[in-house]
């Protein structure tokens, strides 16, 4: 976001994502969508009872995990979606300034210093990203039986099971936050948000 002088309606709104990332995002939603519904309806008795056909649950499951790093993959093609994730890989003093107001639930914007993300979105991305991998190492070894030992297995269904769960608890988060903020999800939407909002919750945002 570069905060220029210039006419007012030009300067209401500032691009926050491009549409190749808006897309990744998108896609990549979908298919953690498709591993949580059909997670769950392997788990949970009541819901496997009522969708039956366990077989074409199972295979969807495993195809959509297998395909869930995919577009992040693909979108490294990207100079911009490579820049964001550099940024999401930084933490900096003001983080630590963000993470000390949340701990103390301190919601002033001015307490709360951040760049074009802040230090909650950088957690979430970082924790998501490594829980992605486990999931698809531990879905792996579950998937192909024959490759690896019985004990490894065993570990790997404990694993996976109960990251699963953490996983489905961390999304509802994020989704409960997403839901909190419209300007937050309108730039997910439409790329663009007020400047009003990037100048209150992201003070420190500068291309």
């Amino acid at each position: 976001m570069t905060l220029r002088a210039d006419t007012p309606r030009a300067t209401a709104r500032v691009r926050r994502f491009t549409p190749l990332q808006r897309w990744i995002h998108r896609i990549t939603a979908a298919l953690m969508g498709v591993c949580v519904v059909t997670a769950a309806c392997l788990y949970i008795p009541q819901l496997a009872e009522l969708v039956g056909r366990r077989a074409l649950v199972v295979t969807l499951h495993q195809w959509s995990g297998l395909a869930l790093p995919v577009p992040v993959l693909a979108g490294l093609a990207s100079r911009v979606f490579r820049a964001d994730l550099g940024r999401l890989n930084r933490f900096g003093p003001h983080d630590r300034t963000w993470l000390r107001a949340a701990l103390h639930r301190d919601k002033r914007p001015a307490s709360r210093p951040a760049a074009k993300f802040n230090a909650g979105q950088k957690l979430y991305a970082s924790w998501i990203a490594g829980a992605t991998l486990v999931m698809l190492v531990t879905g792996l070894m579950m998937w192909f039986t024959h490759l690896t030992p019985l004990l490894w297995r065993t570990s790997a269904t404990f694993v996976h099971d109960w990251l699963a769960l953490t996983l489905g608890i961390v999304l509802a988060g994020h989704i409960g936050m997403a839901l909190a903020d419209p300007e937050s999800r309108r730039g997910m939407r439409t790329g663009q948000v007020s400047r009003e909002w990037a100048s209150r919750e992201h003070s420190l945002w500068r291309e």
